[in-house]
């Protein structure tokens, strides 16, 4: 082995490689160990945002930045340091396939209604008064409600309440982007007028978990909001049994009519982690990105220690070994959003336990966030 490492570093190796380069080919013996590596090595490193910090940066920008000047929304989003030389923008990547930001919109304001052929979905964190207009259906944002826009549905926003309100979204454009297949277009009418009655799939959904026979043929989205009290009360329902010892309580927002996720390329999960609870670490081929909804706590992402509050965001790359602990008196909720439906249509998904220390990693060194301003 030494002997073949030293050939393929030697001068006569080197010279030919550029001699291709030169005829715009390229060596597949020096290029094996990139191509077909042992196991997933991602470019996106596990990073943590404090909300402090993208809370001051919003209101810096309400003040800059309107839907009407400036990009149609008023969104930052979550740059992966690993990432951050891939053009253009670091293709805003939380991870090598998803994209994450945080929106703001104020009383009064319209986000003109576009479409496109990434797949966009929202998880409200902060204030009440604003809605969504998807394919024509007006539905009214509420904390803790998740929407769901698949790709090419018309969608717009507006805020007819009081207060700044503000929300996750999740796209998944770094994939879509290198698989060059972004299409875009603005809506004539710049904001959609409204063809059904407000809140509409979801009256048709009051029920719960029951459809409507109408929808027994799969539709693309035939519920576009989950209310955030049908799904409190399926994790209440579940908290009678004993946590999975890796994920706690959690379950997967999905679609009605096909019993698939709710969105066809992004996965999303709400997670109640009670009080007290220590995961086990386990690790998994799909990437995830996640936001405290409420509670506090930390996670061990090989090795390191990020602490975590409510309102923050933090990221865990494929195949990194991971596990929660709750340190809150109260129960943490953390929702979160995966690449599971990708790398499931690839047959890509392995998933591995921790097997030493009872499950548990060491803890060899603690994230360190940026200075979170003072307020």
């Amino acid at each position: 082995m030494a002997e073949a490492n030293a050939f393929m570093q030697s001068q006569e190796v080197k010279d030919f490689n550029e001699e291709l380069a030169k005829h715009n080919l390229g060596p597949l013996w020096s290029a094996i160990p990139v191509l077909a590596g042992k196991e997933p090595k991602p470019q996106a490193i596990p990073f943590l945002w404090k909300w402090e910090t993208i809370y001051d940066q919003l209101m810096k920008a309400k003040d800059i930045f309107t839907p009407d000047r400036g990009g149609e929304r008023r969104a930052i989003y979550l740059q992966n340091p690993g990432l951050k030389n891939r053009e253009p923008w670091g293709w805003g990547s939380a991870t090598n396939t998803i994209y994450v930001a945080i929106q703001l919109i104020l009383p009064g304001e319209v986000a003109p209604s576009h479409r496109h052929t990434q797949s966009a979905q929202r998880f409200i964190t902060h204030g009440s008064g604003a809605y969504t207009i998807v394919q024509g259906q007006k539905i009214i944002m509420e904390e803790g409600d998740f929407l769901t826009t698949p790709a090419g549905l018309w969608h717009g926003h507006g805020h007819e309440g009081e207060g700044p309100m503000m929300w996750m979204d999740t796209l998944d454009i770094p994939l879509i982007y290198f698989l060059n297949g972004n299409f875009f277009e603005g809506h004539p009418d710049h904001i959609e007028k409204p063809s059904t009655p407000d809140d509409y799939s979801i009256k048709r959904y009051q029920g719960g978990m029951v459809r409507p026979i109408s929808d027994r043929k799969p539709s693309i989205a035939p519920l576009a909001s989950f209310k955030w009290s049908q799904v409190n009360a399926s994790l209440e329902g579940l908290s009678e049994f004993e946590p999975d010892e890796f994920d706690g309580y959690a379950v997967e927002y999905i679609n009605p009519s096909t019993g698939e996720t709710a969105n066809p390329n992004i996965a999303s999960w709400m997670q109640k982690l009670p009080a007290g609870f220590h995961s086990k670490a386990h690790r998994h081929t799909s990437s995830s990105v996640f936001q405290v909804y409420k509670g506090s706590g930390y996670s061990v992402i090989n090795g390191v220690k990020f602490e975590w509050s409510q309102g923050d965001y933090f990221v865990i790359p494929n195949w990194a070994w991971h596990e929660h602990v709750v340190t809150s008196k109260e129960d943490a909720y953390l929702f979160s959003v995966h690449d599971i439906p990708v790398i499931e249509k690839f047959g890509l998904q392995r998933e591995e336990e921790y097997q030493e220390n009872n499950g548990h990693q060491e803890i060899k060194s603690e994230f360190v966030p940026e200075a979170v301003p003072s307020r």
